[in-house]
């Protein structure tokens, strides 16, 4: 019996994909084999003996000891793009409140209140100071062209802008996703000197904090409209602030309020609403369910963010599980093992990821296993025999 510990409110969905004869779950668990969290921090949690695995229901892991967890051989999962609809319906509508001044005219007609009859000809009077250009045949720059960033492009060009991709590491299954519509830049100068609106979708990185600052800001077009919706920090709010005084800066639309941001003209601060659809949490929780038992079962990893992904399926009635480093010599000193233990290996995956590696072993004669032997190689992290 698998033990399953939840550190947030998980969707039922997700949770209804484990199989009641094999899981137990529940919020208070000891020595769980696997963790279920959403936003929960467990950089002060003392990670359990037993832990085999966690997985984070949404893309970031930053509430995640990752490092700990690769040293003890834990496999940390992510739903990367089980969010992306979510968070791509709110950058289309943090568009259109960058180009109309919605929110703030909404406020003002708030102060109309009580004016009885006069408020048609007080609207009539007031309302320009909301106008605000149309979309349509305006340049998009969406800089990063991941799940979300996909869906971005390809929705506002369905919406009439004329789009510009920048990603130097673009996937082949992204790339088969973009229409062929969108424009291919070629550097980030390209998308600051061309585009009306830029939308961010980097993951946050030494190399990635602040990329939106003074310098990048003086290369864009007077009056561009800016949006973040992946994380706080890609931005230099002191820098973004005093280019919409200048002018430069039309608007910034951003879902990770602070303190500086609050209150500011031309800047509207959305609560981090990007994945809070029940949509959203529902696949986020049944993705992270699904790699949570097939690396349970079947010791497939898929969408890891600290060891390599290695899925095949099974084709013997014992698979041996290897965490170790990703050193020379690793594969000859673990097959040398099997055949010291008379056994045949039927099939054999290794791969790796920076400093770790993964390495799946199928053999027949579960019994003849002998996990000390393994354990002797320097090198090896963690070992599970999936019978």
């Amino acid at each position: 019996m698998f033990r399953i510990q939840t550190l947030n409110k998980i969707s039922p969905d997700g949770l209804d994909m484990f199989d009641r004869k094999l899981y137990t779950y529940g919020t208070e668990m000891e020595d769980p084999d696997g963790i279920l969290v959403r936003s929960a921090s467990m950089h002060d949690m003392e990670l359990p003996a037993n832990l085999k695995a966690i997985a984070r229901a949404g893309a970031g892991v930053n509430n995640i000891p990752v490092d700990a967890c690769t040293e003890k051989g834990i496999v940390v999962f992510n739903t990367p793009g089980a969010n992306a609809n979510a968070v791509k319906e709110l950058v289309i509508a943090g568009i259109l409140l960058s180009s109309r001044k919605i929110v703030q005219g909404i406020e003002w007609t708030k102060t109309l209140k009580g004016n009885g009859a006069e408020v048609g000809k007080m609207v009539e009077k007031g309302k320009s100071a909301f106008a605000g250009p149309e979309i349509t045949g305006k340049k998009l720059g969406v800089i990063g062209l991941g799940a979300i960033g996909v869906l971005v492009a390809n929705t506002a060009r369905k919406l009439g802008m004329d789009v510009y991709g920048y990603d130097p590491y673009l996937s082949v299954e992204a790339a088969w996703h973009l229409e062929n519509a969108i424009n291919h830049a070629s550097s980030l100068k390209e998308i600051y000197e061309k585009c009306d609106y830029i939308s961010i979708h980097v993951p946050l990185t030494n190399e990635t904090k602040h990329m939106i600052n003074a310098e990048s800001i003086a290369t864009m077009r007077d009056g561009v409209r800016i949006l973040n919706f992946a994380r706080g920090d890609l931005v230099s709010n002191e820098e973004l602030i005093a280019a919409l005084e200048s002018g430069k800066v039309a608007a910034y639309v951003t879902d990770f309020p602070s303190d500086d941001l609050i209150g500011v003209d031309g800047i509207i601060t959305i609560p981090h609403l990007g994945a809070s659809t029940p949509e959203s949490e529902n696949n986020c929780a049944k993705m992270a369910a699904r790699e949570m038992i097939d690396y349970l079962e079947n010791g497939n990893i898929k969408n890891s963010v600290n060891l390599p992904n290695a899925e095949a399926p099974r084709t013997t009635d014992c698979r041996v599980c290897i965490i170790h480093q990703n050193v020379p010599n690793m594969i000859a000193q673990i097959s040398g093992a099997f055949s010291e233990m008379g056994l045949n290996i039927e099939n054999l995956i290794n791969k790796s990821k920076k400093a770790a590696a993964y390495t799946m072993i199928d053999v027949q004669g579960a019994d003849k296993v002998n996990v000390e032997k393994l354990n002797a190689i320097e090198g090896i992290i963690n070992i599970r025999v999936i019978r």
